[in-house]
């Protein structure tokens, strides 16, 4: 058995040398570059890890932050092969010894890397990439999506020695981008025309969201893949994997989340409202699910921003899913809610951009969406709504940012909206930005 893989993991050595990264959309995403680790790609299945590792494969071959670097010392592998089926941690070695006996020019002179995709399907991997980063002079990228292991535990089962690289689906600018219509001017120089049509294109984009697959499908095919998606997450990473004993309440408790976008919940009130439908569930029980939901990337969730844990214990939390396209199929409200799929994209770049968020409520009793804590140590206070027409609308949510100001005086004033009235005036210290220029900033 050990010279069927072995003559396996040198062929697909070989066949993946001789071939070309294949085409793919560039993202935005930050990857660490800490010496001595390595980089864990991970997100939600389906939203391009793979194609990260090639674009990062890309890029060194074309050299693009430093010197170009050969093609055989780029190794990109996949276990997701059926001729690998059995394959166990012992093995792995073998994926070494291939590599350096056709290129023993590398090993203690060069510096390798390593493009390991799906190899959490390996049981004992993560002692057998340690012994890489010790032994070798190899960096590596790891990524994974499996029932098996959920891809954030290919981070953690590293025990330190892997750094997280979160693919989200695509961005704003990445879904311009993807359908080759990124602007290329700067939002000062853009006509009145331009500034329309990419509004018109950010609606769009809140409508249909950025999972890679659904991009330029027509309503049906695109609410059917992405179905499938959330039907495959809570099925594969999350009923069959923690081995859900109520997969019933698991899925109503999902629906109800990713159907109520930037909603305010608690555990408490699921628990009641599932408590007088004659379902016995435990608190605890429901705390699990929702965790489980987070750790497989299907939504986020934010705390009120309070140092007090029995503060942000007794509030209610927030939920917005990973992507904006998955609003639609839960919202049986009937209503087109742009000001919260509006929101959730703005968190979700808030994400991208490494930021920590919660939201805040105020002692006057005024809500503000977004407190950010950037990683170079700036704050912001972020509000979020669709249309600031309504004069009592503009009113409420300026007074809101002015109230939490008092408590973060230190932190930026953003207002975030899709246009402005022509004699719209703002009190200093508040900053108003059109929804698109945000999100492509």
């Amino acid at each position: 058995m050990e010279d069927q893989y072995r003559s396996v993991i040198r062929q697909k050595i070989i066949d993946n040398e001789a071939a070309p990264p294949p085409p793919f959309t560039r993202r935005d995403v930050w990857l660490p570059t800490v010496p001595g680790k390595a980089v864990a790609v991970i997100g939600m299945r389906r939203v391009g890890k793979t194609t990260l590792l090639w674009q990062v494969l890309a890029d060194r071959l074309a050299g693009a932050k430093a010197v170009p670097e050969p093609r055989h010392g780029l190794m990109y592998f996949s276990f997701e092969d059926e001729r690998l089926a059995g394959l166990q941690g012992r093995h792995l070695d073998l994926l070494a010894e291939e590599y350096f006996r056709l290129h023993p020019e590398w090993r203690d002179r060069r510096r390798a890397t390593f493009f390991l995709d799906e190899i959490q399907l390996v049981p004992g991997w993560e002692l057998f990439a340690r012994r890489l980063l010790d032994t070798e002079k190899i960096d590596i990228f790891l990524s994974g999506s499996s029932a098996r292991l959920l891809s954030r535990e290919v981070a953690t089962s590293m025990r330190g020695r892997a750094m997280e690289a979160v693919v989200y689906p695509f961005s704003f600018r990445e879904c311009l981008r993807h359908a080759g219509c990124e602007p290329k001017k700067n939002k000062d120089r853009m006509t009145k025309a331009e500034r329309s049509l990419l509004d018109r294109r950010l609606l769009e984009y809140l409508e249909r969201g950025g999972f890679p697959e659904a991009q330029g499908l027509d309503t049906r095919n695109r609410m059917q893949l992405l179905s499938g998606y959330v039907d495959v997450v809570l099925l594969r990473d999350v009923i069959e994997r923690h081995d859900v004993a109520q997969p019933r309440v698991l899925r109503w408790m999902a629906r109800r989340l990713l159907g109520n976008a930037a909603g305010g919940f608690s555990v408490n009130k699921f628990h009641a409202d599932l408590k007088s439908q004659g379902v016995a569930v435990g608190k605890d029980t429901l705390h699990d699910y929702l965790g489980y939901l987070e750790d497989a990337f299907l939504l986020r969730t934010l705390t009120i921003a309070t140092d007090s844990e029995r503060r942000r214990h007794v509030n209610p939390r927030k939920a917005y899913p990973v992507d904006t396209g998955l609003i639609p199929l839960f919202d049986r409200s009937g209503k087109t809610n742009l000001g919260h799929a509006l929101e959730t994209a703005v968190l979700l770049e808030l994400e991208r951009r490494g930021a920590e968020t919660a939201y805040v409520r105020t002692e006057g009793g005024f809500e503000v969406d977004f407190i950010a804590r950037h990683p170079e140590g700036q704050e912001e206070l972020l509000q979020v709504c669709a249309s600031l027409d309504d004069p009592d609308t503009r009113t409420r949510e300026i007074r809101a940012l002015q109230d939490a100001a008092t408590r973060y005086p230190r932190a930026g004033r953003r207002l975030i909206a899709f246009d402005a009235p022509p004699s719209f005036e703002l009190p200093r210290g508040i900053t108003f930005t059109r929804a698109a220029e945000w999100l492509l900033s």
